[in-house]
């Protein structure tokens, strides 16, 4: 593990997210992670670490409604009173434009898992033509009839108890439905990983396993929605590199079945550089796993970072 440089980033949407630096000062490309829902920036120290060592620096931030972030309308749990999802998009914006400051000249990929892989591929179609690739893990983006019929029953919960308190049907739906795929769990959390140790720490972090209220939940939906949706997806830059992986036991994409869609998906719009990696034996959080799950999946990412770099593109062509 390698230390942070930690500090406050102003957006222009009013939030001072709290922003986490690793790596060199000078390094050849940059890594811009968006973090997963109920959880925070600082958990990617390790994957972090592993892209200094092949000279990438990498900026990751606090989502609003979460970890140390803070905004008048986003209190923990909330992104934002209203317009959250876009909010939540121009704040990763702030941060692009402060790693291009920061490191100007060097290509920037964008990283988001489950939740920040919705972030991610919202981001990518209203700015992909600055960004030099897009990794997309462990996120579902299908609207089928289960999707609906949730989408419905969440406005109706927000009707009885209101938009700010928990939305208890969201973690029914989810968390609670994801935990009873692990029949002999040892808690119920054990969806996230086999590494007992990581779930673990996931479940000790005050910052972890929060129940969003519903005003997130709906923010939730509204990215799924914007970035499965015809007019999104024709936004993609075609020739942009997109790297999605799955696990064949994260239940929080149907194992990983979610992502072999995504891919279809992204074909049928025409994408041409989509990179596909189901990992075998991986649930949720693939960065979290054992160690031979989560460094084979971590080598491939990597792999895809180095073949798509400005200088070797340019070496195939």
């Amino acid at each position: 593990m390698i230390s942070a440089n930690v500090s406050t980033l102003d957006s222009p949407t009013g939030a001072a997210l709290n922003l986490y630096r690793w790596g060199p000062e000078r390094p050849r490309g940059v890594v811009i992670v968006f973090h997963g829902l109920a959880e925070h920036a600082g958990r990617y120290g390790a994957l972090a670490a592993r892209l200094a060592g092949e000279d990438l620096a990498v900026f990751a931030h606090d989502h609003r409604g979460h970890g140390s972030t803070s905004a008048a309308d986003a209190p923990l749990r909330r992104f934002a009173r209203r317009d959250g999802a876009s909010k939540v998009v121009r704040d990763c914006r702030a941060v692009f434009d402060h790693a291009r400051e920061t490191v100007p000249g060097r290509p920037i990929f964008v990283f988001g898992h489950s939740m920040g892989g919705l972030i991610a591929l919202n981001y990518v179609q209203h700015h992909g033509k600055d960004v030099a690739g897009a990794a997309i893990w462990n996120a579902d983006f299908r609207t089928g009839w289960q999707f609906s019929a949730s989408r419905y029953a969440l406005k109706a919960e927000k009707a009885l108890k209101g938009s700010d308190v928990a939305s208890l049907l969201f973690r029914r739906l989810l968390f609670d439905a994801w935990a009873k795929t692990v029949p002999e769990r040892r808690t119920e959390f054990d969806w996230l990983s086999h590494d007992p140790a990581s779930v673990d720490a996931y479940i000790a972090d005050p910052l972890c396993g929060f129940t969003p209220t519903v005003s997130m939940a709906e923010d939730i939906v509204a990215l799924v929605e914007a970035g499965s949706s015809k007019e999104g997806l024709a936004r993609l830059p075609p020739h942009l590199p997109i790297h999605l992986l799955g696990g064949t036991e994260d239940p929080a994409t149907g194992n990983g079945e979610a992502m072999r869609w995504l891919a279809d998906r992204l074909g049928d719009r025409g994408c041409s550089d989509v990179t596909l990696t189901i990992a075998e034996g991986a649930r949720h959080e693939t960065l979290n796993e054992i160690a031979a799950i989560r460094d084979a999946a971590i080598d491939t990412l990597l792999g895809w970072l180095k073949a798509r770099m400005p200088d070797e593109v340019a070496k195939r062509t």
